[in-house]
């Protein structure tokens, strides 16, 4: 469990994000009283949620006054958690309250400097408790996804990416959230062969098929080859989703056996990959 805390504009919201990228289960301003609940409520669950992030701040107005107390909670119960603490410049967080035009939530007056100092004072303890401070000032979006990753990840860089390859009939439209679409109705195609037909990429025959070809060999080096290049590119960009799809005429044959091929090659690879066959079974 991750708690996230710290002063307001420092960037507890992008920190949540990046947090979500990473696989967290993420709460935005839970009060402190129900973080015990919360986290008996997921072990018990049966969806496995090992990674937590819990956003906790002075929005909470008086149910923050608690946290201390429920801190000691959590070790009494053995539960496992780690502040982070995020933090910035008086002169930095005025700029971003200007910029932005929102109100601090301190703010019965619109002293926003004033709130910021009044806040610091307030967050004093659970900032000595911290074990991981952060301080923005100076850090662009990408910079501290990037910290939060090495803080975090856990699982290094490939666990950033979660990569679908997706397989696709172009008779019946591209995928609309495709970021890499490859056409492969140049194979040879096990469609025309009638013991074929009616079988999906799925079946060893068809898959054997289309890959005794030199040209599907020769191909697959290459467009692997091109994959394995983007993708630590796409990562070091922030990018967290990757679609990849494949398309042949209806989607059932070359399309379906290279789309797996290509799934087992990524994970092979360590990358997070899921492989789905769109319009296998299509008719018309």
């Amino acid at each position: 469990m991750v708690i996230v805390t710290g002063l307001s504009g420092a960037g507890k919201t992008q920190a949540l994000r990046c947090l979500e990228d990473m696989g967290y289960f993420c709460v935005d301003n839970l009060p402190p009283t129900l973080i015990p609940k919360f986290a008996e409520l997921c072990a018990q669950t049966n969806r496995s949620i090992n990674n937590i992030a819990l956003v906790v701040d002075i929005r909470g107005g008086e149910f923050f006054q608690s946290l201390s107390e429920v801190l000691g909670q959590l070790e009494q119960g053995g539960i496992e958690y780690e502040i982070l603490f995020l933090e910035a410049s008086d002169e930095v967080l005025v700029r971003r309250y200007k910029e932005s035009r929102r109100r601090h939530p301190l703010g019965t007056h619109g002293e926003v400097l004033r709130n910021i100092r009044e806040e610091r004072v307030l967050l004093e303890e659970v900032r000595g408790r911290a074990g991981k401070i952060i301080d923005t000032s100076n850090l662009k979006p990408q910079e501290l996804k990037d910290k939060l990753a090495d803080l975090f990840g856990g699982e290094g860089d490939n666990s950033q990416l979660l990569i679908t390859v997706i397989s696709f009939g172009f008779k019946y439209g591209i995928p609309m959230d495709s970021d890499l679409v490859i056409d492969v109705r140049f194979l040879p195609n096990p469609y025309y062969d009638p013991a074929m037909r009616l079988l999906s990429g799925n079946e060893p025959m068809v898959r054997d098929f289309v890959f005794n070809s030199p040209v599907t060999t020769a191909f697959m080096d290459k467009f692997t080859d091109l994959v394995e290049f983007l993708i630590p590119c796409y990562i070091e960009e922030g990018k967290t989703t990757l679609m990849i799809a494949i398309g042949c005429t209806g989607g059932m044959h070359r399309s379906v056996a290279l789309a797996n091929r290509l799934g087992d090659v990524l994970r092979g690879k360590d990358y997070r990959v899921t492989v789905s066959h769109r319009d296998i079974g299509r008719v018309g």
